[in-house]
């Protein structure tokens, strides 16, 4: 018959095993996600920030290019050779004493349709190291065929397309250089009369992509609409005799795609550019994987360790420690309930308090790990704001306290209805939108600065007034409406001009039965204020 000792180490020891296990089991898959995730969003960070780079950056060409076409369309009084030639020196002089915002503007030039005339044809002017422009013999375009868009496309393509427009990659002509261009085609009623451009340098784009590294051998490319690599890091592009094609993987229509390249898993993510290209950034999956491997390694080892250490010293003191050992295994079945709140006493300077410390700690990291999950799952993405799930968590601590009859309980509820959204979505985008969306969110965060604010739909927007913002909510309220007209006078945009139907309803323990009620009532005055709204317009 086996000793009482060896039945309570036999036992401990096992109990110990079981909940190492389910612990070890746990951290591992948490940590697996939460490196996963993390992975994920770096390539999406470093992603996001090269795309606002680079949006910036062609933005800067094309307003450039757009402002002087926009002149010169307005200065077009006649398309005879004598209207034109003044009209060109007119346009030289405005291109001239411009100071274009990017340095790695290579070119510019105003080119004349040879169907409109054969003696105006425009103008052409190159940079110099010194940065100056000076002025370049101009291609002859009479000896192509302007109809051809395969050919002089900085030319062919914006007149065959009748709208401006970013080329891909090429080689200008006489100065040999590898160029972006941004062309747009100049009308004088509803005649083509020639094209706007700008050039710019094709190493400007490759210094801003080979910026953006991740781990080792992570990096950002570039694409163009039909898949075709416009820069890589690590190919020579411009000396291949044609343009390699993304791979199979990377052709997904889903923003974050695994794939192989070469043999090897990689996990790339992508994001279109202003000029219809995508960029993308890839890193090897074994790199992402090293990071949590590392960790569930170290983790699994100190696991052993404490595993081994406790056995070795149960043998030697069994009866002393079966008190500490029954309350850590209490624990354990707590845990394994998910009460991760459950108090172990034990604080003995012998192993098993070593033991304990250390279980302490680790339902303390899996708490912080729970509350970060939590926190993301109950967070609005767009506005950062609380989400509807965690609203209906709240509103579920208010009727508890209701029922419960703790004390008097004293709120009130706002729901705010944004209007105008559809129609800024239908006419400027829902980029646009988005923007709307969270312009009101900050104007409503300004105001109720000290109360939970949450976005409970798509425009849709609630706040829990308690405290000192329940006690002066009619002077918030009032406040609110003064900032909307503030900031509504001051924005230029529609998108950043705010404005949002009001509900507010205040629990009254005599009239509501739940916070249902509550939020029911503040919903129906809200929409009454909405419709008073629309029939005074």
């Amino acid at each position: 018959m086996n000793s009482l000792r060896t039945k309570i180490t036999t036992l401990t020891a096992s109990m110990i095993i079981i909940v190492m296990i389910i612990s070890a089991a746990f951290g591992v898959i948490a940590l697996k996600d939460m490196g996963n995730e993390n992975a994920n969003n770096t390539l999406r960070l470093l992603c996001e920030v090269g795309q606002k780079n680079l949006d910036e950056y062609f933005s800067s060409v094309e307003q450039s290019v757009e402002l002087i076409s926009a002149y010169v369309e307005s200065d077009l009084d006649g398309i005879d050779d004598q209207h034109l030639s003044r009209h060109v020196e007119r346009v030289r002089d405005i291109f001239t004493n411009y100071t274009f915002p990017n340095n790695s503007v290579l070119t510019y030039y105003y080119r004349i349709d040879p169907n409109i005339s054969d003696d105006v044809d425009g103008f052409w002017y190159v940079r110099r190291e010194n940065g100056r422009f000076i002025e370049h013999e101009t291609t002859d375009i009479t000896q192509y065929d302007v109809e051809d868009t395969s050919k002089l496309v900085w030319f062919t393509v914006p007149k065959h397309d009748g709208k401006a427009v970013w080329l891909p990659p090429y080689i200008t002509e006489n100065l040999g250089a590898r160029v972006l261009s941004y062309n747009v085609p100049v009308y004088y009623k509803d005649s083509f009369v020639g094209v706007i451009g700008i050039e710019i340098d094709y190493t400007a784009i490759a210094e801003q992509v080979d910026n953006i590294v991740l781990y080792e051998n992570g990096y950002a490319f570039i694409n163009d609409a039909q898949g075709r690599i416009i820069y890589h890091p690590r190919m020579d592009v411009t000396a291949m005799e044609s343009q390699p094609v993304l791979p199979d993987g990377l052709l997904s229509s889903d923003s974050v795609v695994t794939y192989n390249y070469e043999g090897v898993d990689k996990q790339g993510i992508w994001l279109p550019l202003e000029n219809n290209m995508h960029l993308n950034v890839s890193v090897p999956v074994d790199e992402i994987n090293i990071g949590w491997r590392n960790w569930v390694s170290q983790l699994l080892v100190v696991f052993l360790l404490i595993l081994s250490g406790f056995i070795a010293l149960t043998l030697y003191a069994s009866g002393m420690i079966t008190k500490p050992l029954s309350d850590l295994t209490e624990a354990a079945r707590q845990v394994d309930k998910g009460n991760y709140d459950y108090m172990i006493e034990y604080n003995g300077n012998d192993e098993i308090g070593v033991l304990t410390r250390t279980f302490r700690n680790l339902i303390s990291h899996l708490k912080v790990y729970i509350s970060n999950l939590n926190d993301l799952a109950y967070a609005d993405a767009l506005t950062s704001l609380r989400n509807k799930g965690a609203f209906d968590i709240y509103m579920q601590d208010i009727q508890t306290s209701i029922d419960n009859k703790e004390e008097e309980t004293a709120f009130a509820i706002c729901i705010f209805d944004c209007n105008n959204l559809k129609q800024i979505n239908d006419n400027y985008g829902h980029d646009k939108g988005d923007l709307y969306l969270q312009c009101a969110a900050d104007l409503i965060c300004n105001v109720y600065e000290h109360s939970p604010v949450f976005r409970i739909g798509g425009d849709e927007f609630a706040i829990i007034l308690t405290g000192a913002d329940y006690e002066n909510r009619e002077k918030l309220r009032k406040l609110y409406y003064r900032r909307c007209d503030q900031n509504n006078k001051v924005k230029e945009n529609p998108w950043e001009k705010v404005s949002a139907a009001f509900g507010m309803s205040v629990y009254d323990p005599d009239e509501d039965m739940s916070v249902n009620d509550v939020f029911r009532h503040a919903d129906k005055l809200m929409y009454e204020n909405k419709w008073g709204k629309k029939e005074r317009t």
